[in-house]
């Protein structure tokens, strides 16, 4: 390949018919923080990681349905969207706090532990840690916490 080089994710674009909501997700229980976002015209919000990395953008009001005004739930031909992490412990006590819904599992033959959670609009997100860093035990996961791949477990 010549000049052309994929260096990363930039970010997720997310529709979302309860930006309040959303917001408050993604600020109280991942600790994300407000980015600057020019004036698109539309209600929304930038979020970004503690390293400043913008990495989630969101559409709220009319921009946030389907365009027969229906609100839209999940995240369609994708699966889910991972983002890598550290403060294992940390999440599971806010989302044990806040009664959010989750379910995790560790990767086969990896340091990698994974805890799935939705936000309010049903857009799954894979929380990834790596077990030597957050010092996670090996542990049995209990069957109602162990993630299932295909399997869904969003309620609206």
């Amino acid at each position: 390949m010549s000049g052309f080089v994929l260096e990363g994710l930039y970010h997720i674009a997310i529709r979302t018919f309860d930006l309040d909501a959303t917001v408050a997700f993604y600020k109280g229980i991942l600790g994300m923080r407000d980015a600057e976002r020019p004036p698109f015209g539309y209600p929304g919000s930038w979020l970004a990681t503690e390293s400043g990395d913008i990495i989630v953008h969101l559409y709220g009001g009319k921009q946030g349905l389907a365009e027969d005004g229906t609100q839209l739930y999940g995240t369609g031909a994708i699966d889910h969207v991972s983002l890598f992490c550290r403060g294992f412990h940390d999440i599971v006590e806010r989302l044990e706090a806040a009664g959010t819904v989750w379910k995790e599992f560790d990767v086969p033959n990896t340091s990698l532990w994974q805890v799935f959670v939705y936000d309010p609009s049903g857009v799954m997100l894979e929380l990834t840690f790596d077990e030597n860093v957050d010092a996670i035990k090996p542990r049995e996961i209990p069957e109602h916490r162990r993630y299932i791949a295909g399997t869904s477990f969003f309620a609206r």
